[in-house]
């Protein structure tokens, strides 16, 4: 009887503590706290907020730019992105693991999908895909260092 009070006391506590668990929002390293958009549609109609934009970034050209070279478990992954007006309007993986079926399974769904997030977040702050971990982790230290080079 011991045994059956101490399992669901326990379990009782689990849930309390897992469900009263809070996330938090990612804010992407290097962002200042006046780039965070307010929470409420008034506050933002109300209040002026000033962002600043490195000055690599708010160039008007055009720069593509190769990323490193990222040594993964199953081979290397490479990025080549184009940045227009600080914007990234292409990103693509130049080099990835498809030397054999499994990979090139894998990759025929990962990089595509690792390449329209990093479009939309406009950043190397992306999802990683399920099933690729590799890649994806590969992908993502190749874009980071890519930015580092706009």
């Amino acid at each position: 009887m011991r045994r059956v009070l101490l399992a669901v006391v326990s379990t009782v506590t689990g849930l309390v503590m897992l469900l009263s668990f809070k996330t938090h929002a990612v804010v992407p390293a290097g962002a200042a706290a006046s780039e965070v958009a307010p929470a409420t549609p008034a506050a933002s109609a109300s209040s002026t907020t000033t962002t600043t934009t490195p000055k690599a970034v708010t160039s008007a050209v055009t720069k593509t730019v190769t990323g490193d070279s990222v040594d993964t478990r199953w081979g290397p992954v490479q990025v080549k992105i184009t940045v227009t007006s600080g914007k990234i309007t292409s990103a693509v993986a130049v080099v990835y693991p498809q030397s054999n079926g499994r990979d090139q399974e894998i990759n025929s769904y990962a990089v595509p999908t690792l390449q329209q997030e990093t479009v939309t977040a406009n950043s190397a702050s992306i999802d990683m895909v399920s099933g690729a971990t590799y890649t994806s982790n590969g992908y993502i230290q190749s874009l980071q260092s890519a930015l580092n080079k706009v």
